[in-house]
């Protein structure tokens, strides 16, 4: 029988659980339950299970047979400070979280490979479910790495993946290489000189001078990045002020920068600091900017690239996987485990959804056996035995 036939057998078990921690989200480094629910049933399947990995993250390994050949899996885990508008029964219960990103999906779905595996064991080495928190620019892919991830559980490759809405349920979606780009968060803080409202004469205006540093910036991947080049700039709050005839005495300017390139990252924070504290002088105020890295670019090497692509043609035939993915804008922190192991991240369809990040988002429960098929068979076909395909 097929993998993925072999998963759908108990394909309601995966909703369930996925439901279950819809209803019970939890920010980064607060994933309490969901850690506790992901050990127990790792034990249940007699997996080795190895709590508060990187904080609250949990590893589970299965060692069959004689080989000393491994492969890590991961699964993020964490919600998003959201509140969810959705109104099905599973919606979550927990006013201003909700799992905005599928990561409920994605636990869920390696617990279904978990269980398929420890009934089948098709395979020769030693297999490490990697359940990480804190994806959401939190820092939990470092806190695990801090932790001695790979020392204590080495993994040859290691591979993730990740719903994408629009994408039909079925179909994966995958390049080698460079393949999201890297994040970082800045804080610019705008110094000035508080008046009354009527008399901004008095006033040395760092709302006014905010606003002109937001606009200046967009020059960075307009006229100092390489027109062939990525680069994204997004100031996505501005904040000052309390009353409204009252000037204040400071602002804040807060967002996001994207990029592939090294160089490029040094291009946006060095003219970064120059614009803000540029124009912040020419309106006789100071700005002080703290830029900080949150995500490398996520970079798939190309033999495990063409692997998990393979595995995906596998699963739902060659016709269903993309093997020349777009470049993405998006970050993952699975990019700094990535840059310790070989491997890969596939994207998997979540059909005509809405989009991630969004507060009406719900993870496809039809995905779940796809996914579950495709952690399952990354091990059996990386582990291979000299058992037939379908033995």
């Amino acid at each position: 029988m097929h993998v993925l036939d072999k998963i759908r057998a108990f394909e309601e078990t995966m909703v369930a659980w996925r439901r279950d921690l819809h209803m019970h989200p939890e920010l980064g480094f607060e994933e309490h339950r969901t850690s506790d629910m992901i050990a127990r049933t790792l034990d249940g399947f007699g997996f080795e299970v190895h709590r508060n990995v990187g904080k609250t993250g949990v590893v589970g390994r299965l060692a069959v047979g004689d080989s000393t050949r491994s492969i890590g899996l991961r699964a993020d885990m964490d919600a998003l400070p959201m509140e969810e508008i959705n109104q099905f029964s599973h919606r979550s219960t927990i006013e201003g979280c909700m799992h905005a990103c599928g990561h409920d999906g994605h636990v869920a779905s390696l617990l279904g490979a978990a269980r398929y595996l420890s009934e089948t064991r098709r395979f020769d080495g030693v297999v490490n479910l990697i359940f990480q928190p804190a994806e959401e620019g939190v820092g939990g892919a470092k806190a695990m790495l801090a932790d001695g991830l790979f020392g204590r559980f080495p993994c040859d490759a290691v591979f993730g993946l990740h719903n994408a809405p629009m994408l039909p349920v079925g179909k994966f979606a995958i390049r080698p290489g460079p393949m999201m780009a890297g994040g970082a968060f800045f804080d610019i803080v705008v110094k000035g000189k508080g008046s009354h409202g009527a008399h901004p004469e008095h006033s040395v205006d760092p709302v006014l001078t905010a606003c002109h540093i937001v606009t200046a910036l967009q020059s960075i991947p307009a006229r100092n990045v390489g027109a062939v080049e990525a680069a994204v700039i997004s100031a996505t709050r501005i904040e000052g002020g309390d009353a409204y005839n009252v000037v204040p005495n400071r602002a804040a300017i807060r967002g996001t920068a994207r990029w592939f390139k090294p160089e490029v990252l040094k291009i946006i924070e060095s003219n970064m600091r120059r614009i803000a504290t540029g124009v912040a002088e020419g309106f006789g105020a100071t700005a002080e900017v703290d830029f900080r890295l949150i995500f490398a670019p996520l970079v798939n090497a190309a033999d495990e690239t063409a692997f998990a692509a393979d595995v995906a043609a596998e699963i739902a035939g060659e016709a269903n996987v993309n093997r020349e993915h777009d470049l993405m804008m998006g970050a993952e922190d699975f990019s700094f485990m990535l840059e310790k192991v070989p491997g890969a991240y596939i994207n998997i369809g979540n059909g005509d959804s809405a989009n991630i990040h969004n507060s009406s988002f719900d993870f496809n429960d039809k995905a779940l056996p796809y996914a579950a098929a495709m952690y399952a068979t990354l091990v059996e076909r990386r582990l291979a035995t000299n058992l037939g395909a379908d033995s």
